[in-house]
């Protein structure tokens, strides 16, 4: 830090410089990142409740407000009427949340080590949180990329404390079996967690394919929880995670006494909380409705599908499995991914590399065109021809 501060000239310079180190969404060329663009008139919410902390919602009652209605429009999305919870940081917390609140569950009747059931394609952010909590996670195996449901219960020990199910995988975008996940979980009295941070924004607007039906969500009876994120599908500005819960009495479990503030007590991980983000989904699920969301969602199915025939068509190309959602994993024959990214990033590409399967990975979130696509397509197979 300087002795004395800066011309602000000289600082938005310097900011813009900054700035263009950046990649753009408008590009069209971030195809590994499940964010995009935000929405501007939810940028314009943002900036009207930038100063708001929902972390002392006695000061900021009408952001406390929108955060209720939020969460009743989002449970309501999702099947559950009377749904509590709030609007956090991202999945990562939201997940740390559901967690908590079924350790302690565990430990009212239980002394030993918690365990949590996870299929191996679970989030990183559960190796994160198990360490944190102390909790032992125990990993399921996949069939067709999916967790196995046929052996969960040979995982199920007494000290389970919960099972975690996939709406929308990290790698693939693949939909867990959470209806006979959700049968397993009731059957052994098990907290159930759904981590739908990117398929919650999906799935609910997707047109129903009564062949390959996905279900998710609350109306599966012993799905206690669920994590959805605005900021992904949903076109909030980042940060804008969710976290909705069943029962009101689980989010309690996460309560501690705020003396010096406006309420007596908070429930969240967060203590200074913006109340922005909260604006922005608030402003968001007004202005788009169902209606709205379902045009952007089939916009970017369409365009996976698109793309999925596209690829299809290259003979060097091996597509790891078909899409349940916006994202697309393949390999290119004899070459392996990494050196793949590397090329395809020098030509100014940004692409991910999943690790489970070890793969080329596209996310076909709405900042994507169909131009793009073109293009991308394109370049990769010149640069397969290079090879």
């Amino acid at each position: 830090m300087l002795d004395d501060g800066r011309n602000v000239d000289s600082i938005f310079r310097d900011l813009e410089e900054f700035k263009k180190m950046n990649m753009t969404y408008e590009s069209g060329r971030i195809l590994g990142s499940m964010c995009t663009k935000p929405d501007p008139i939810g940028l314009k919410a943002y900036k009207m409740f930038i100063e708001t902390n929902l972390g002392d919602p006695g000061l900021f009652e009408g952001s406390a407000k929108m955060e209720s209605q939020v969460i009743d429009m989002l449970g309501k999305l999702l099947h559950l009427d009377d749904a509590s919870g709030h609007i956090v940081t991202g999945g990562t917390e939201a997940n740390f949340m559901a967690m908590t609140i079924a350790k302690y569950l565990f430990l009212e009747n239980n002394s030993g080590v918690p365990e949590v059931i996870l299929p191996c394609n679970a989030h990183f952010s559960f190796k994160k949180i198990c360490p944190m909590l102390s909790v032992k996670p125990v990993y399921v195996p996949l069939k067709d990329y999916r967790m196995d449901c046929s052996v969960i219960e040979e995982y199920i020990t007494d000290n389970t404390m919960a099972i975690v199910a996939l709406a929308g995988s990290t790698e693939l975008g693949l939909v867990d079996d959470i209806a006979r996940i959700s049968e397993i979980a009731q059957k052994n009295r098990l907290y159930l967690h759904v981590d739908a941070a990117f398929g919650g924004f999906i799935i609910p607007f997707m047109k129903n394919d009564k062949s390959h039906p996905l279900n998710f969500d609350f109306s599966c009876e012993g799905v206690d929880s669920i994590t959805i994120d605005p900021h992904k599908m949903g076109l909030a500005p980042v940060p804008a995670g969710g976290i909705i819960i069943r029962d009101k009495k689980h989010l309690e479990k996460l309560s501690v006494k705020t003396p010096y503030l406006t309420k007596e007590k908070q429930t969240t991980v967060v203590g200074t909380r913006t109340g922005a983000s909260t604006a922005a989904t608030w402003t968001l699920l007004n202005y788009y409705g169902k209606s709205g969301y379902k045009r952007i969602v089939n916009e970017s199915i369409s365009l996976t599908k698109y793309t999925y025939n596209q690829l299809k068509q290259i003979p060097q190309i091996k597509l790891t499995c078909k899409p349940d959602l916006n994202i697309i994993s393949f390999k290119v024959e004899n070459m392996d991914s990494k050196l793949l990214q590397r090329k395809l990033l020098k030509l100014g590409w940004r692409v991910s590399v999943s690790e489970n399967p070890y793969a080329m990975r596209l996310v076909l979130m709405p900042h994507v065109k169909k131009e793009h696509i073109t293009e991308f397509i394109k370049t990769l197979k010149k640069v397969i021809e290079e090879k």
